[in-house]
């Protein structure tokens, strides 16, 4: 659980570039691995995600292409909020959606059956765990120089 100093830090910040780093993410992580009729049941459907210790609220949709962020003042078609800590244990691994949903620390509204669609697409993929080592400073430095020295490399000399 975030400090209430933090959130209340947290939450003067301007939404749009959060959902602008989520949608980036979502775009690399999970866009390329939707089944087609998932990408279909998406489209222009409105996606809220509440980090209620954070008071931060990301706001996207589905293009049919990838998920663009949107502005906060649309009614959301689903909202989906935890604290940071449960999201976080969700990425992780650590923790299994329905012991937060039956727990009260996670919870869906608005579209029921968006809701279940989501939460069970999310359970059929094979997702990445995330590993806050990987985020350490020295460890990110050396991916972005390696990515870089590979992205310049001329066409035809690649190893």
């Amino acid at each position: 659980m975030l400090p209430a100093a933090a959130g209340t830090l947290l939450a003067r910040l301007p939404a749009y570039p959060g959902s602008v780093l989520l949608v980036t993410a979502l775009n690399l992580g999970l866009a390329p691995q939707l089944p087609d009729d998932v990408r279909q049941q998406l489209v222009r459907k409105k996606l809220r995600i509440q980090v209620r210790d954070a008071r931060l609220t990301f706001d996207f949709s589905w293009t049919g292409q990838r998920f663009a962020a949107c502005a906060a003042q649309q009614a959301a078609d689903l909202t989906i909020s935890a604290s940071a800590h449960d999201f976080l244990r969700l990425a992780q691994r650590q923790e299994d959606p329905d012991t937060l949903f039956f727990s009260r620390r996670l919870a869906m509204e608005g579209d029921t059956e968006l809701g279940l669609m989501v939460k069970n697409t999310l359970d059929a993929l094979e997702l990445p765990v995330l590993d806050l080592q990987q985020l350490k400073p020295p460890r990110l430095l050396a991916r972005i120089a390696a990515w870089r020295a590979t992205a310049a490399r001329p066409v035809g000399k690649q190893p």
